[in-house]
C-alpha cells in the first residue's frame, strides 16, 4: 500500500517547505517591489499584484496539491492501522479526508481569486480553507486518541490538540475581525476617506 512505502513521509516536509516558500517568496518580492510595508502585511496583501500575484497564486496553488495528497496519504494510513485495530470508524476517517480535501480546495480559490481582485470569492476562500483546516485537524486530534497507544504515544496527541486549540482560539478573532474590515485596497493616501461596500 502506497501508506507504506519508504519514502511517503518526504511529501508532508515538502508540504511545509513549499508552503513557507510560497509565503516567503512572495513577501520579498511584495516588499521590494514596494507594494507592501515590510512590517507584518496580510499573507493575501504579498500575493494582490503582479510579479508577486503570479509567483504566490503558482505556489499555493501547489501546496494545495500537496495538501491534498498529504491527506490522502494520512487516510491510507489510518485505514491499513484500522485493519488491526478498528479504533474508529472507516466513514469517520473518509469524513475526515473530505473536510481537509474542501480546506484545499478553500486554498485553491485563494491563490486563485486575488483578494483585490474577486474580494468576494476571495474571502469565501480564505474561510473554506481556514475553517476545513481547523475543524481536519481537530478530527486528526480526535482519532490520534483513539489510536492511542498502538499507534500513538500520549505525547503526540497531546502535541495535536495543542495545535487543535491554538487553531480553533485562532480562528474565532479571525472571523471577527474578518467581518469589521471591508477594505477592498492596499494603498492608501493621506486624507482619502474609507469607503464602505
Amino acid at each position: 500500500m502506497l501508506c507504506c512505502m519508504p519514502g511517503v513521509a518526504v511529501v508532508p516536509a515538502l508540504l511545509v517547505s513549499w508552503s513557507s516558500a510560497a509565503f516567503i517568496i512572495s513577501y520579498v518580492i511584495a516588499v521590494l517591489a514596494g507594494h507592501v510595508e515590510p512590517l507584518v502585511p496580510y499573507i493575501s496583501d504579498t500575493g494582490t499584484k503582479p510579479p508577486e500575484s503570479g509567483v504566490f497564486g503558482f505556489m499555493i496553488n501547489i501546496s494545495a496539491l500537496l495538501a491534498a495528497i498529504t491527506m490522502y496519504i494520512r487516510y491510507l494510513l489510518i485505514e491499513k492501522q484500522n485493519e488491526s485495530s478498528h479504533f474508529v470508524r472507516s466513514s469517520c476517517n473518509m469524513f475526515t479526508l473530505c473536510v481537509g480535501l474542501m480546506g484545499c480546495t478553500g486554498m485553491g480559490i485563494v491563490a486563485t481569486f486575488q483578494e483585490l481582485a474577486v474580494p468576494s470569492v476571495h474571502d469565501i476562500g480564505a474561510l473554506v480553507a481556514f475553517g476545513s483546516g481547523v475543524v481536519y485537524i481537530t478530527l486528526q486530534s480526535i482519532i490520534s486518541y483513539k489510536s492511542c497507544p498502538r499507534w500513538n504515544t500520549q505525547f503526540v496527541c497531546h502535541i495535536r490538540m495543542a495545535i487543535s486549540v491554538i487553531s480553533c482560539i485562532a480562528f474565532i478573532p479571525m472571523i471577527v475581525f474578518a467581518s469589521k474590515i471591508s477594505m477592498t485596497k492596499i494603498d492608501w493616501t493621506p486624507g482619502e476617506k474609507v469607503k464602505s461596500y
